[in-house]
């Protein structure tokens, strides 16, 4: 069966019986229908999350082979539960734009999914549109203003960097010119579009801790500059207010349920490759209020939403991770080591031999922030004896355990030995969370330990345009933000034909964007986007919906 056919088969709980085992009363929800429910902010308790055990869900380095780390994550909630950890699995929110694409929905699959699993993937609670709405609504006081002739401020648009959203991959949006047509439609500039999950507000909302941290963040974002050379931000724009106004209720977590009738929060969704990559602060915090372990995941691996999740949320927060769950497969470690795609369901031994060093960095990557890891083998059926045993024995080597997750088949069940690994871990108390580097080292200081540290580069060019934005940094004032560094995920380098563990290369930054109001700077490498494009054969022509408003074609 297809990971939509068997949610279809589960027959959902109500909410408000999901809530009730986390001690949450109706009165405090906001239903969206039967199995869907907003949370207030009201609920964290900052005593509680001292005593509460937070434990971070990555990967290897990403292939096409796939590796799951939603899916694990969510079965190692089930698996948790089972054993009698009372445990929320907190996750963020799909976009649109992969769910029509090429990778499909964020939900998990199998018999490891939170549910309702149509819903979430298509418009959920309606936050991106928020969001969508609330970034738009500063793109059009930005132009309006540029056009005012009694309130101007005096923006050069030839500074201005902010862009629209919309929630898709549209590649005929990344580059446009508004305010063509005549002298009432504004002044003609060049600009583009974003995909909603790399809007600055997205960042800013997933890193928010209440309404008015929310507020000031909105209008600290940084706007561009006057003819004079000033800076100019949203808050300048009187912007701040309605923006937030418009975010009165995706600034809320919302609560959904597991495949097994566990609690599941789902909240923002900032992709890791160019932003923090993690659900929102505000979620993760509420999950650690109501339960006594929190399983969370951050997009892609160590490199990227992991380093992001410690460096920028854990210090913003002020979180501590107790253990951390590196999720690996046979194939891709196959694949790492040179294995074709094409073969990668038959044995080779001798790949997953030289693959292995991907999973070893990342590993070596999870000791430098002193959080202690295990290993989640995420099983397929093609997957040999031989082969897992090679990644069995480098683990141990390391010390580290390591443990075999069968939750796309079994749920649960295929995650108990995972639940009691990653609890004797934490019971061991091993784990003493510490950050890379701290926020007051230079932006040039904190870029290379990332890249020396983080992804085994030899070292740092700054390239001139990067180079003349430390200048502009410096300027502002704004040195001692943490870097969010863009890089593709799919290397540990900035160029994504380096697989396994590259050496001998320099990290190249050819800019680095300021994004004042998330609180962070964002080092540009290699080639990066923010407007995704469809594929030859989008997601989008498997879906389907019938008379009885039933859909068909999601994964």
């Amino acid at each position: 069966m297809t990971d939509l056919d068997i949610a279809k088969k589960v027959e959902l709980q109500h909410i408000k019986n999901i809530a009730q085992s986390l001690n949450i009363s109706e009165d405090q929800m906001e239903f969206y229908g039967k199995h869907k429910a907003k949370l207030p902010l009201s609920l964290i308790d900052e005593e509680k999350i001292k005593d509460a055990k937070l434990i971070l869900v990555s990967a290897i380095s990403p292939t096409p082979a796939g590796e799951g780390k939603t899916t694990t994550s969510i079965g190692l909630s089930e698996g948790l539960n089972k054993i009698g950890k009372q445990t929320t699995v907190v996750l963020r929110e799909p976009s649109l734009g992969p769910v029509f694409g090429i990778k499909g929905g964020a939900t998990g699959g199998g018999y490891s999914q939170v549910l309702p699993m149509e819903d979430i993937n298509l418009h959920f609670t309606g936050d991106f549109s928020a969001i969508e709405k609330a970034h738009n609504l500063l793109a059009a006081l930005i132009d309006n203003n540029i056009q005012s002739k009694t309130r101007s401020l005096g923006i050069d648009p030839r500074t201005v960097l902010w862009k629209r959203v919309i929630d898709m991959n549209d590649r005929a949006l990344r580059s446009t010119i508004v305010g063509l047509g005549g002298t009432g439609n504004g002044i003609p500039r060049e600009t583009g579009f974003d995909i909603t999950a790399a809007s600055e507000i997205m960042a800013i909302l997933c890193l928010s801790a209440n309404r008015s941290d929310l507020k000031e963040r909105l209008g600290n974002i940084f706007v561009g500059f006057t003819f004079d050379k000033q800076p100019v931000y949203a808050r300048d724009l009187n912007a701040q207010g309605a923006m937030a106004a418009l975010l009165k209720d995706a600034i809320k977590p919302n609560l959904v349920q597991t495949i097994e009738g566990n609690p599941a929060i789902i909240h923002g969704g900032p992709f890791a490759n160019i932003a923090q990559g993690t659900n929102s602060v505000i979620a993760t915090k509420l999950g650690l209020s109501i339960s006594d372990y929190v399983v969370t995941e951050a997009g892609f691996g160590s490199d990227l939403g992991a380093e992001k999740f410690y460096d920028i949320k854990c210090q913003a927060a002020g979180l501590k991770p107790d253990a951390m769950v590196i999720v690996a497969t046979v194939r891709a470690i196959k694949y790492h080591g040179g294995a074709d795609l094409k073969t990668i369901t038959e044995p080779n031994p001798e790949a997953v031999s030289k693959g292995l060093s991907n999973l070893e960095k990342h590993l070596e990557n999870t000791r430098h922030f002193n959080v202690e890891p295990v290993v989640a083998i995420n099983r397929f059926n093609t997957d040999t004896e031989e082969e897992m045993d090679i990644i069995y024995k480098k683990c141990e080597s390391m010390g580290i355990k390591v443990v075999l997750s069968e939750v796309w088949a079994k749920g649960g069940d295929g995650a108990i030995d995972l639940a009691k690994a990653v609890v004797e871990v934490i019971e061991s108390g091993k784990s003493n969370f510490t950050p890379l580097y701290s926020w007051t080292d230079s932006i040039e200081e904190k870029v290379h330990t990332i890249a020396t540290k983080i992804y085994g580069a030899d070292g740092v060019e700054f390239m001139p345009k990067a180079k003349r934005a430390l200048k502009r940094i410096d300027k502002l004032g704004l040195n001692e933000l943490p870097v969010c560094i863009a890089k593709t995920q799919k290397s540990f380098s900035d160029n994504d034909k380096l697989l396994g563990r590259p050496t001998g290369f320099t990290l190249t930054v050819r800019d680095i964007e300021i994004a004042a109001g998330a609180g962070f700077v964002v080092p540009i490498t290699g080639a990066i986007m923010r407007m995704p494009g469809l594929p030859a054969v989008p997601a989008s022509e498997h879906i389907d919906i019938d008379e009885d408003g039933n859909i068909s074609g999601l994964f």
